[in-house]
């Protein structure tokens, strides 16, 4: 019997070794890399494209890079990123060859957007968006974008300010978060006439879902709608002052999601921030999305018109 006792404490000292050792090495290693596998690819750089890409940049990657009093793509302090994953800063994707992206192929920015990983091999953490789904004309449209010289993308000689990762985002990016696979198909544009395809494909692709579903770390990104509580709400991003905001619930019940509501008043709420008795609607981190047209924000409502309900009520956080 103590002999047993004596092999099973070995066993058990020889487990927490190899944890510790293996702690020690994601910790020290840091964020994961791979083989960097580039695509042939130029963005197109046509003037519908910039247009396109400037209107997609301001919805999806202005939130994170956007500094306000330059009005350029410069980077900033990501406040509403949850301590435990790090002190994180976001890069400068403005067209400087030396501190932004300028000296970046289209196809490093391509395979970057498409699967996460850098044109060093580094994987980019969760906290920054990929692109898996999105149609092939949209990505490039965001590219021709970035290097179009507008102004929100004008070379700008910021220097980047280097994020700190917690152990938690190092081991998450080893053991749950990993890059995408590229397409080896083309993936097309939804028929603009097609409302319940074109509304899908915002949703997902203008990362609706990833918010207002029930938390960003049981989100399907390759299968949206397998996601926990695809569209219920109650997942918790941060406001500026790190602050928790609860999403509100989407799914059409109607006691606790949007069932009741028209077309108009989604309308109204997702593009000026405005419900009811010009009550706010929304708050940070979703902000009013006047890029969008009304038939692209109604096509949003009538897709998710056609999810299933889910009742889940959240109650609306206090603006602190």
């Amino acid at each position: 019997m103590k002999k047993a006792l004596k092999i099973a404490g070995y066993i058990l000292l020889a487990l927490l070794l190899l944890i510790v050792v293996g702690a020690l090495y994601i910790n020290i290693s840091g964020i994961p890399k791979y083989p960097v596998n580039l695509p042939e690819f130029r963005a197109s750089m046509t003037p519908d494209a910039i247009d396109r890409g400037e209107k997609l940049a301001s919805l999806l990657c202005a939130g994170c890079h956007l500094d306000h009093k330059s009005g350029r793509l410069i980077g900033k302090h990501m406040v509403d990123v949850p301590a435990e994953f790090g002190t994180i800063y976001s890069k400068n994707i403005t067209a400087d060859p030396e501190f932004g992206i300028g000296g970046w192929t289209d196809a490093e920015i391509l395979y970057l957007l498409r699967t996460g990983i850098k044109r060093d091999g580094y994987y980019a953490p969760p906290y920054m968006a990929k692109l898996p789904k999105m149609a092939d004309q949209d990505i490039d449209a965001i590219i021709s974008f970035l290097r179009s010289g507008r102004p929100m993308v004008k070379a700008d000689k910021t220097p980047d300010q280097e994020p700190i990762p917690s152990f938690l985002s190092k081991l998450l990016c080893r053991v749950v978060f990993k890059p995408f696979p590229m397409p080896t198909e083309a993936i097309p544009m939804p028929d603009s006439l097609d409302v319940l395809a074109l509304g899908q494909y915002l949703a997902h692709n203008l990362d609706c879902y990833s918010c207002h579903s029930a938390d960003f770390k049981t989100n399907d990104y390759l299968n949206p709608e397998k996601s926990a509580g695809y569209f219920g709400g109650g997942n918790k991003p941060l406001n500026e002052k790190g602050r928790e905001v609860l999403t509100a619930n989407l799914t059409p019940d109607p006691e606790t999601g949007i069932g009741n509501w028209t077309e108009e008043q989604f309308i109204r709420a997702v593009k000026y921030g405005i419900k009811g008795n010009n009550e706010p609607a929304l708050q940070y981190p979703m902000l009013p999305h006047t890029q969008l047209s009304d038939h692209e924000v109604g096509a949003i409502y009538q897709y998710l018109r056609t999810i299933p309900p889910i009742k889940n009520k959240v109650e609306r956080s206090l603006n602190l």
